[in-house]
């Protein structure tokens, strides 16, 4: 074993202790991270505005802070933005993660010399929460790949700007650094598809032990190395040991991964946003990931088919429970207050409070009032695949609210498949099938004949690719939604279709 591995293993049951400690009081912990909260913001524009001095309670910040999303949060933002001191948060951000919005623009969210250390100990935290748990070490001596934005930053106002995980990648390890890819100049190339082809030529020739990324770009990634060598990456990479993932579901992308590296791979599920590093998984034993209660963020809930009411109830962490759909409510020390991050989620686990994302509070089918959310149409499309043996690539769905005279609405699915099936009705009966079992309201809705049942309509190989690319978020941090409540996406795809 290696000085480095040693070193690993030690470091590893040290801060699991810690992370044990405050997992087993949860209360408390968020309380302290409150009260912390409202302290340090008092006598911020936003704390004076909402009457910070006199908040004592969680139920007095209810009352003061209301619920906002980025657009409500905007006008703050614009103050900091724009260089001013003290806004949201004591001084100004260190950064600015650029994102993407969409009815807004580019979204700003602000990162603070507070919050930027929870991005890296978070990541850094899951592998050692594995190692601590397995007792393997031996994948810290390879090389590691982390597919990511480009590192590069402007400046706005005093204020570097970037992309987070481009942001990030300047605070990577010292001890880490030797082992890590791609090259700095290769992470810096903007358009993605050379950028993937560039490190394909970097790393090729090397023993890569751990990969992480967005498990779609991953994969384009994986086809790359394969159509270069003829070669499965499990087979290239003999040491490659852990995947680490997140922003999207990874059950849908599973057995193709496990077609492309030959064999399985361990993977460690993240779950990281620019307004936080919310939580990972902590066990290869349990479901879930655990959720980040110590780091500078505290966490409300609502449930979420009562989100949409005009005064919904807001929950702390001592009142959820297991299996039910929230809204994912976070104030933070880089000055997010009762902000909606758009996520939903469903406890596992309370003892300690472990969650999985179960979808997007905006992407979401409700037509018709059957509200199906992503977990459940990951479930419904896995449960299908497997049944009829096929390889999914990638997919979203839409509902038809406006069928051919004489027939039912129904929903449709927007399929990539790794080879088109022969039985694409028995697939669609299946997720169908699945998707009834799941959820009552879509069930009573084809009982009633108000809808039919979805069908399928299959998009060529690389169609989601070129459709990403046709709208300029190909790659990075960039996600094809699974579900929209209208048809914009799907009159996209089906316009490529038809050309």
């Amino acid at each position: 074993m290696s000085l480095k591995a040693l070193g690993a293993k030690i470091f590893a049951k040290r801060i699991r202790k810690k992370i044990d400690k405050w997992a087993a009081n949860p209360v408390k912990t968020q309380q302290l991270v409150f009260e912390n909260l409202i302290t340090s913001a008092a006598h911020t524009a936003f704390g004076e505005d909402h009457n910070f001095k006199n908040i004592r309670t969680f139920s007095d910040f209810a009352d003061h802070v209301p619920i906002r999303d980025y657009e409500e949060l905007k006008s703050y933002v614009n103050r900091v933005v724009e260089g001013e001191s003290d806004i949201l948060w004591p001084g100004k951000p260190l950064y600015f993660a650029k994102t993407s919005g969409t009815t807004s623009g580019a979204k700003y969210i602000p990162l603070t010399k507070e919050s930027m250390p929870n991005h890296i100990r978070a990541a850094r935290n899951a592998i050692l929460c594995y190692i601590d748990e397995t007792g393997k070490t031996k994948f810290v001596d390879g090389k590691m790949i982390f597919l990511q934005g480009s590192p590069e930053m402007t400046e706005k106002n005093g204020v570097k700007l970037g992309r987070l995980s481009g942001i990030v990648a300047h605070y990577v390890p010292k001890y880490l650094q030797r082992n890590r890819m791609p090259s700095w100049e290769t992470n810096c190339i903007e358009d993605w598809e050379k950028k993937v082809d560039a490190i394909v030529e970097e790393t090729v020739d090397q023993d890569m032990s751990i990969i992480s990324g967005i498990p779609p770009w991953v994969q384009m990634y994986f086809e790359r190395l394969q159509q270069k060598t003829n070669k499965k990456v499990g087979e290239l990479f003999k040491g490659f040991e852990l995947f680490i993932y997140g922003g999207v579901n990874f059950e849908p992308y599973k057995s193709t991964f496990e077609k492309l590296i030959g064999r399985k791979v361990v993977g460690i599920e993240l779950y990281p946003a620019s307004e936080g590093f919310f939580a990972f998984q902590d066990s290869q034993k349990e479901k879930g990931m655990l959720l980040q209660l110590d780091s500078g963020m505290f966490y409300e809930f609502v449930k979420a088919d009562t989100f949409f009411e005009e005064n919904p109830e807001r929950l702390t962490i001592g009142q959820v429970e297991i299996g039910v759909n929230y809204v994912m409510l976070v104030s933070t020390n880089a000055g997010l207050w009762a902000y909606n991050i758009g996520d939903t989620v469903q406890f596992t686990s309370t003892s300690p409070y472990r969650v999985i994302v179960s979808g997007r509070i905006k992407h979401f089918i409700s037509a018709f009032g059957e509200h199906v959310i992503g977990k459940e149409v990951d479930q419904a499309l896995k449960e299908g695949a497997d049944e009829i043996g096929v390889i999914v690539n990638d997919f979203t769905v839409a509902p038809q609210v406006n069928p051919k005279e004489g027939e039912l609405p129904y929903h449709e699915w927007f399929i990539e498949f790794n080879e088109p099936p022969e039985g694409i009705e028995k697939l669609a009966l299946a997720i169908d099938k699945s998707l009834r079992n799941q959820n009552t309201y879509y069930d009573d809705l084809i009982d009633g004949k108000i809808l039919s049942r979805l069908r399928i309509t299959t998009i060529p190989k690389d169609g989601f690719k070129n459709y990403m690319k046709s709208i300029g978020k190909l790659g990075g941090q960039n996600k094809l939604p699974r579900l929209s409540n209208d048809r914009n996406i799907a009159d996209a795809l089906s316009v490529m279709i038809d050309k």
